[in-house]
């Protein structure tokens, strides 16, 4: 497996991700396909630049064109303060093989290494039980629930944080309701598909203040 940055040719694979009823069960059904051609083009560009990480993960490295899902990590503001948020979407096709699981490892090692982003928040959904596992197996902390804002529509989500600088020695969070064990899920949380329509109180954002449209 190997990550690499959003181009513009991956509308496809976003509108597979945002628009299928299965893929956004957890977040309230599919979002329009209109935009998500220009929010791609968004994405391409706030990647290359480096402002956030927006990554398409690729299973097979001798398949480069062949894309399981994505990775993303971002800073927003919160409440008046900097926040950084994860989150995360695996096709169906490709779940169960833990490659969400090591997506999100490998960016938070890859933030450890540079030392950015501080900690690290992610809300997957109450009732994504597997991105919960996710959260909980490599290491975050479970904060509670809370109702995060998302698409005209209030998603109930469980909050979690870690310090990446800990992952070799997470701790041992406390189970959050409704999660089980860690498995890939279609997103981790409102925030990866909702970074431009939600205003606050989410997973990841990126480069201007109030601007969520992971």
């Amino acid at each position: 497996m190997y990550l690499r940055n959003v181009e513009p040719c991956d509308v496809e694979t976003y509108i597979r991700m945002r628009c299928d009823p299965a893929m956004m069960a957890d977040l309230g059904g599919p979002l329009p396909r209109e935009g998500i051609a220009a929010k791609v083009e968004r994405d391409a560009a706030e990647a290359a630049e480096d402002t956030s990480w927006i990554k398409m993960i690729v299973p097979d490295e001798t398949r480069p064109e062949v894309v399981a899902g994505t990775v993303v990590v971002w800073s927003h503001d919160s409440d008046g303060e900097p926040l950084s948020e994860i989150g995360w979407m695996v096709l169906p096709e490709f779940q169960g093989r833990g490659l969400a699981k090591r997506a999100v490892r490998a960016l938070l090692e890859r933030a450890r290494a540079e030392d950015r982003w501080g900690l690290v928040h992610a809300f997957p959904a109450t009732t994504n039980a597997p991105s919960n596992g996710i959260c909980r197996s490599i290491g975050f902390s479970f904060v509670g629930e809370r109702n995060v804002p998302f698409a005209d529509r209030v998603i109930r989500s469980n909050h979690w944080f870690v310090d990446p600088r800990s992952l070799d020695s997470p701790p041992q969070p406390p189970r959050p309701h409704r999660a089980s064990d860690p498995d890939e899920s279609p997103l981790s949380v409102a925030s990866i598909v909702g970074r431009e329509t939600r205003a606050a109180g989410l997973s990841f954002a990126v480069k201007q203040p109030n601007k969520r449209d992971r």
